[in-house]
């Protein structure tokens, strides 16, 4: 790593004769000069960001409210100012690729009040924070951050749409994007993150956080004034909690405080990003939040096995041609775990029904769990055990020692369905004993990741996506869905989408069905989910039978890894098409998605670098439009000199692997 001062990137100007003596601009530039972070000090602090020629963000106030009325921010001055520049890999064992390349230059301005704002400047976009050195605990009141455009820009928001007990900050944090202009958002709107801006085709700017710690998350709304502006919202302390929403499932509350967080007084607050890209296509393979997360707290990663999962909620244990009565049951069960092992499925999960939802040593009797664990345990298929966040925090340090003890691999926690400062702290400490326990984590019900996965990797995946089970509900728009999430939902972290549906309809086709739900869009849309969707931890969302009848597909969808050693992306134009390649070893994986549009579009298979390799091709049928499950399956030997041209029907995709023979 090199550290050094870079006075001559980071400078200091002298201030305007317009403004008091004590007001001072500062820059901060991206490593390759084309990005320009400008801070203003003085009565406020406000900040800019410049690409080239292009007004990403203007000027924009920002500052941290305390209790008893001290604003940091506010007739700010300045100690002084310091400028680093980090040129860094690190090893990322559990991710899309094996290391990742962290470059940035950095100013930290130190202010009187003992407190700092740091300010990144990278090639693919910025980031600042607050920093205090206040003794003992203090109270944030309120955080603003504001995000102004020089234009009435195009966005993609997901707004709140489902708060339960007429709490709007309980939420699933699942929802289709609305493409409207900034100064179209509606007062009193919530929109959760990432949120994604058109700053002037093909320039685009997304806004997330990072490294969220200890502290509620950030929302986006407008004041409803028109403006081409959006501030950040964030959720107040709960004070008064009780169980409700679905089945009860849920802690909602009754109250709020007047104030945000209330925290140790030393300490980093997080990181407020905008991700800056030229192409779409870049936002498909970004790395900032494992860049500007703290690093991994787990000593020992050894025993953190990705994998895939078989999993029954889905297709409502729906299995067929048995001589034993399908459900929640050991017979049930053993089924799904000889499936896995016959397929190399690395795990089984036990969802809701196999314990009683808020108690989790009250077992269903028709459920013998250590012998389902014994017997996956010599099929070499671990156990995962679905339970609510309610139930699980209601003996945490207990039920982790219990079932590890068991042989569980891990849990999947359901219904978290809040980023408050309470929720928040409450799933880092759930990560760090599950941890000490070797336990995996897949936070379903959930909000976005942000940096929690890379300082606990055994936190292996999120919800916070409108993923596959709501079509079993109906959804208008799946396939533009599935088109949109690779670049801007997936920019957060890995998404837990539970791909894998068997059952494929048209657009014309489609319906809502509870028990033998179907998908939108075609078999290879499907297929190509398991290589573009970032997932360490993936499920296979339909029934062991159909697989076994689709076992083609099942073939290909059990070979695809869940990390990888590299990533390309290969193209693709935000609610369009996606297109990705990722490698694991010497074989490579690439596929496409396309949304209701059929399409035909170039593969150039560069990526493969020297060497001959035999692909094995999975595109839709010639009928595919007519009947979703029709799907050509093709090997062929090819090398990075070729090119191929992909047809993809309506909600269509292609799905490859490419493995070196020599």
């Amino acid at each position: 790593m090199k550290l050094h001062n870079l006075l001559s990137l980071c400078f200091l100007l002298p201030a305007s004769t317009l403004f008091a003596q004590s007001n001072k601009s500062y820059h901060v530039k991206s490593p390759d000069g084309k990005i320009d972070m400008s801070v203003a000090t003085g009565a406020a602090i406000n900040w800019s960001v410049k690409h080239e020629d292009t007004e990403v963000i203007t000027p924009s106030a920002i500052s941290m409210t305390l209790a008893g009325g001290e604003i940091l921010g506010k007739n700010a001055a300045v100690k002084d100012a310091k400028t680093t520049s980090v040129d860094q890999y690190f090893n990322t064992p559990v991710y899309k690729k094996d290391k990742v390349h962290d470059q940035y230059n950095q100013l930290t301005l130190n202010f009187k009040g003992d407190y700092s704002l740091v300010f990144r400047a990278y090639d693919d976009g910025v980031a600042y924070r607050f920093v205090t050195r206040k003794k003992g605990d203090i109270t944030i009141v309120n955080e603003e951050a504001n995000f102004n455009f020089k234009d009435d820009d195009k966005a993609f928001l997901p707004f709140v749409n489902d708060y339960r007990n007429k709490d709007k900050f309980t939420t699933s944090f699942e929802a289709l994007y609305n493409n409207v202009n900034v100064s179209a958002v509606k007062k009193d709107s919530l929109a959760f993150l990432p949120v994604l801006i058109d700053v002037g085709s093909p320039k685009k700017a997304a806004i997330l956080e990072a490294d969220l710690e200890n502290y509620p998350g950030m929302y986006l709304t407008s004041d409803g004034s028109g403006s081409k502006s959006l501030q950040a919202a964030f959720a107040h302390y709960p004070l008064l909690e009780q169980t409700g929403g679905y089945e009860n499932m849920n802690y909602v509350v009754n109250q709020r405080a007047n104030y945000i967080a209330k925290t140790p007084g030393n300490r980093s607050f997080p990181w407020r990003v905008v991700v800056i890209s030229t192409a779409d296509k870049q936002l498909a393979n970004n790395d900032m939040v494992q860049k500007l997360a703290s690093p991994s707290r787990v000593a020992d990663v050894s025993w953190i096995k990705p994998g895939k999962v078989a999993w029954d909620w889905w297709n409502n244990w729906n299995v067929s041609h048995v001589d034993f009565k399908a459900g929640i049951n050991n017979p049930t069960y053993k089924y799904y775990i000889d499936f896995a092992a016959a397929n190399k499925v690395e795990y089984v999960v036990l969802d809701e029904g196999w314990s009683n939802i808020v108690d989790l040593n009250q077992i269903s009797p028709s459920i013998n769990l250590q012998e389902l664990i014994d017997y996956g345990g010599q099929k070499n298929v671990g156990i995962i055990l679905w339970t609510s966040w309610y139930a699980l925090t209601r003996q945490t340090d207990a039920a982790l020692a219990k079932f590890a003890q068991m042989g569980v691999k891990g849990f999947k926690i359901d219904f978290i369905d809040r980023d408050d400062q309470k929720m928040v702290a409450s799933l880092y400490d759930i990560a760090q004993k599950a941890a000490e326990h070797h336990l995996l984590v897949d936070y379903h019900g959930m909000y976005k990741p942000s940096g929690l996965q890379r300082t606990f990797p055994n936190v292996i995946n999120f919800e916070g996506v409108k993923g596959l089970e709501n079509v079993k509900w109906g959804v208008v728009n799946h396939p533009g869905y599935d088109v949109s999430i690779p670049f801007i939902r997936m920019l957060a972290g890995p998404m837990d989408y539970t791909p894998g549906a068997m059952r494929n309809a048209t657009q014309a086709n489609f319906r809502a069905v509870n028990g033998n739900p179907i998908s939108q869009g075609t078999r290879c849309h499907q297929l190509a989910m398991y290589t573009i969707f970032e997932a360490p931890l993936q499920m296979m969302a339909d029934n062991p039978t159909i697989y076994m009848k689709e076992q083609e597909s099942t073939d290909f969808i059990a070979a695809v890894p869940t990390t990888f050693n590299e990533t390309v992306a290969l193209d693709g134009k935000v609610g369009e098409y996606v297109s990705i390649a990722r490698r694991k070893g010497s074989t490579w994986y690439a596929a496409a998605m396309s949304n209701w549009d059929a399409r035909e579009l170039s593969i150039d298979l560069a990526f493969l670098g020297e060497g001959n390799y035999k692909a094995t091709l999975f595109e839709d049928g010639v009928n595919a439009d007519k009947d979703a499950t029709d799907y050509k399956r093709t090997v062929t030997n090819l090398t990075a000199k070729d090119k191929l041209q992909v047809k993809l029907a309506p909600g269509g995709g292609w799905a490859a692997r490419f493995e070196k023979v020599n």
